[in-house]
């Protein structure tokens, strides 16, 4: 195609500005250029969905390139192709009148290949006295050409994607079978909890899924299984220390009992300030740290802090943590609960905690109080971000990723 060139089609067809700005583009197509047409061909098949086009217009393309002779496509040769539409049909595998012309529209609208049409919309090429073709009228493939590197980036991208939507898929498939064993063995050995919500949790997760997912729609649905599945884990885990704790108790106090009465006081600190030491000591043995969610899981339960991230949005911890410093400020909590909280909490879980206070802001009378008494909570171990983030994902909607 000349540098330039713009041509409409024949008949009632309309033309868009996109086709023009199609056409203007393939018209910079640098000397020298060149490309082998059935690796662009892959690459268009590779990306099809992105390109929005069906496997019988691949058909329909592979078809077009097999009347080009040459194995490459140059920004030098003429690029149109000019067969009928029953030669067409046939290399088309037999596809109908109807659908050849339906299939070949939507490879213009994807914009990987041009009409080329003539006066009275026929295809054929005009040639000179040596039977050197100077004219050409039909489809022209140098879109083709132009969009190579183009049609390469989205076909990896589409490969990657792939892989990716694949690993989700296996993760949730484990994480999905641990959480449904994991429930039936807490139901058949009778351990404490109310497991059937957890179970109508789990099956509300699993019938979420879309039958046709998109990595998006399994990467959210890993993420609230993962979730529940560490929840599970933390109520046999509490049970498991009830038990062992009643055990240890019982035999602390037989130990006692058998114990000399002289020998009593040499369990007990020898001052106030020693006992309070001890005390703290073992508070301190006990406390385990929070467990840090995903910050992706967190933003999806939270998405109205992103607003109060650098430039209205959050990618990293840091500037989630950031924006929550923001927030802390604008919920009225002093800076000294919200560095007490980092303290115990840790900062990323920290953050996390005044997102969740952010969402619920119209649930609570004092977040400096509310605040304080979650530190208190974490620093006895009584505390898990688990269970706010699980209320606030189900109760929003899709996400801004999918949304968009």
């Amino acid at each position: 195609m000349q540098a330039g060139h713009v041509t409409t089609p024949f008949g009632r067809r309309s033309v868009k500005l996109a086709l023009v700005k199609r056409q203007l583009g393939a018209g910079e197509i640098p000397p020298g250029k060149a490309i082998d047409k059935w690796k662009v061909f892959r690459d268009a098949s590779e990306a099809r969905e992105r390109l929005q086009i069906q496997d019988r217009s691949l058909a329909v393309l592979d078809a077009l390139l097999t009347f080009y002779p040459e194995p490459e496509l140059r920004a030098e040769a003429r690029l149109v192709v000019f067969p009928s539409n029953a030669q067409l049909a046939l290399r088309a595998h037999g596809i109908a009148g109807a659908t050849l012309r339906r299939h070949l529209a939507i490879l213009v609208e994807a914009g990987l290949i041009v009409r080329n049409d003539s006066a009275n919309g026929k295809r054929y090429a005009r040639k000179d006295k040596s039977g050197k073709i100077e004219q050409a009228f039909g489809f022209d493939l140098s879109p083709l050409l132009d969009r190579a590197e183009e049609l390469a980036a989205m076909a990896q991208l589409v490969v990657a994607e792939r892989a990716e939507l694949r690993r989700v898929r296996e993760d949730f498939t484990i994480c999905r079978r641990d959480v449904r064993k994991l429930i039936s063995a807490a139901i058949d050995e009778g351990a404490p909890g109310n497991w059937d919500q957890v179970e109508a949790v789990y099956l509300d997760i699993v019938r979420k899924i879309p039958r046709s997912t998109s990595r998006v729609d399994m990467t959210a649905a890993l993420d609230e299984m993962t979730l529940l599945r560490q929840e599970v884990i933390n109520q046999l885990d509490l049970f498991n220390k009830t038990e062992n704790s009643s055990t240890n108790d019982a035999q602390t106090e037989q130990h006692v009992q058998n114990s000399k009465s002289e020998h009593i006081n040499e369990l007990e600190p020898s001052s106030e300030k020693e006992q309070d030491a001890k005390s703290s000591s073992t508070i301190d043995r006990q406390r385990e740290p929070i467990k840090i969610f995903p910050l992706g899981l967190v933003l999806r339960a939270c998405p109205t802090i992103i607003d109060y991230g650098p430039g209205g949005r959050i990618e990293t911890w840091r500037e989630l943590m950031a924006a929550a410093v923001v927030v802390r400020s604008m919920l009225g909590v002093s800076p000294s609960a919200y560095q007490t909280a980092c303290e115990v909490m840790g900062g990323e879980s920290a953050a996390a905690t005044i997102a969740c206070m952010l969402e619920r802001s119209a649930h609570i009378n004092s977040a400096g109080a509310y605040l304080r008494n979650l530190t208190s909570k974490a620093e006895r171990g009584e505390f898990s971000l688990g269970p706010m983030l699980m209320a606030l994902t189900r109760n929003q909607g899709p996400s801004r990723a999918q949304r968009a």
